[in-house]
């Protein structure tokens, strides 16, 4: 995914600092007008950076006169105390923004450096770690991108840009072969991929022209049987149950992707601090 347009990230921000800031900042009035420093942002762990055009934005709207130069790029590795950005300008108004402009970066560096861990588990194997829809509320697209720093594919955004059939929706159709015509009867070229639970449907799927098929829950014996019984027909797509520990073990076993609900929602902040250098 690229990055969201400007206008998704401004309102993104400006939700943010109206929870935050709302009538003003009480405190940071307490600074003598004029006082200007110089800050530095530090990571204090290594992580994948995400988020820098939130921060800049957060900065921004606080106070435009800011100054921001930074030292590394979204999508770059960041070692322990690695100095980050450098900025100038009102301390009043830094203070104001810094909260704000951490929660973002935290947040997007975790989602990022998350996602880098399951790819490199899986490295040399050519599978594909994917999102879901699992995203904290109103964050969706900044989270799905930081999902592509740390070289994840991003699956559909959300419910209108693709079809995404489970147990539900083939219970309320009436049978798989039925909700697939369906879906391609009205979506003519719209994606479609549909969940199976045992390997009984997976066949059932494919019969009825499946060419994408989530695997919901399967074992290990039960995926290697799946690919077998696939023979190239649809792409497949293994979820649920999804760890650290077992991710390469479930890419060995020839799917295609491996979706992981715990890269945008069991995510860990990275640790940033924002001091005062001069």
């Amino acid at each position: 995914m690229i990055l969201p347009d400007r206008e998704r990230i401004r309102e993104d921000v400006r939700r943010a600092l109206a929870e935050d800031v709302g009538g003003g900042d009480l405190t940071a009035a307490l600074i003598p007008a004029g006082n200007q420093v110089r800050a530095e942002l530090i990571c204090r762990q290594r992580a994948i950076l995400s988020g820098v055009a939130w921060v800049d934005e957060v900065f921004r709207q606080t106070d435009s006169a800011i100054e921001l130069q930074w030292h590394l790029s979204d999508g770059d590795s960041l070692q322990e105390n690695s100095l980050v950005c450098t900025m100038r300008g009102s301390a009043a108004s830094i203070l104001t923004a810094e909260r704000t402009g951490l929660n973002f970066l935290q947040t997007l560096s975790g989602t990022a450096t998350h996602t880098a861990r399951y790819v490199e588990a899986v490295q040399g194997i050519g599978v594909n770690i994917l999102d879901t829809r699992k995203t904290l509320p109103g964050l969706r697209r900044a989270q799905k991108y930081a999902v592509t720093c740390g070289g994840g594919v991003n699956h559909r955004i959300g419910l209108y840009d693709a079809i995404l059939i489970k147990e539900n929706h083939i219970a309320a159709a009436g049978s798989i072969p039925a909700v697939l015509e369906q879906a391609r009867r009205l979506h003519p070229g719209m994606p479609i991929e549909i969940e199976v639970e045992n390997l009984d449907e997976l066949e059932t799927a494919l019969r009825a022209g499946a060419r994408r098929v989530l695997l919901d829950n399967f074992g290990l014996q039960q995926l290697r049987e799946a690919v077998a019984l696939n023979q190239g027909r649809a792409r497949l797509e293994a979820s649920g149950g999804v760890d650290l520990q077992r991710v390469r073990a479930i890419a060995e076993t020839g799917v295609d992707d491996i979706s992981i609900g715990a890269l945008t929602k069991d995510l860990q902040a990275v640790d940033f601090s924002l001091l005062f250098a001069d």
